[in-house]
């Protein structure tokens, strides 16, 4: 098993041009990095395959973190699609965070609305997200490996190799903002 990636720094500045020299480096297949920035740790995973014969192909792009602390709070947010407006036309229900233009591209489930609102209050984040059009985003709970306990992370994914690194860091960088605002 070949050993993961690990690329550090203090802050994004710092990391971003390692992980875009990286990129540029690799045969980009499957990416697969562990960036330790400040004190998180946050996986990069890209996947391409390309199918063979009768297979179709399939891409992937996924950041995730585990989160610092523990929380009753959960959320998950995806792209608002034809079938969600079909949904909402028949009476499906989503949280609105409070922000109208983000609100009309997608769709927000979480227990805790204040709280949703307080992780989308940066224009910034709400503006990554919205242009994006396939893709989830959320807290999901894992085992830990040998142990009855479990422990929220925070992940992106998305079934499309993101290669473009502009808009790769841009996805990034909305990620560590939600990732820091989860960690207050």
């Amino acid at each position: 098993m070949e050993e993961q990636k690990i690329i550090s720094g203090r802050n994004e500045m710092e990391v971003w041009p390692l992980i875009e020299a990286d990129l540029n480096s690799e045969d980009m297949f499957t990416y697969d990095i562990l960036i330790e920035q400040g004190n998180k740790r946050i996986q990069l995973y890209i996947d391409i395959d390309p199918g063979g014969g009768f297979e179709g192909g399939s891409e992937s792009t996924q950041l995730k973190s585990p989160l610092p602390v523990s929380s009753d709070f959960k959320f998950a947010i995806h792209h608002q699609g034809f079938i969600d407006s079909v949904g909402k036309f028949f009476g499906m229900q989503d949280v609105t965070t409070g922000y109208p233009e983000f609100d009309k591209k997608v769709i927000v489930e979480t227990n805790d609305k204040e709280r949703i609102s307080q992780v989308f209050a940066d224009a910034e984040v709400r503006d990554i997200f919205a242009k994006l059009d396939n893709f989830t985003l959320g807290i999901h709970t894992h085992q830990v490996e040998d142990s009855d306990v479990k422990h929220p992370w925070l992940e992106f994914n998305t079934d499309e190799a993101i290669d473009d690194s502009e808009q790769l860091r841009q996805i990034y960088h909305g990620f560590c903002k939600v990732l820091a605002h989860l960690a207050e």
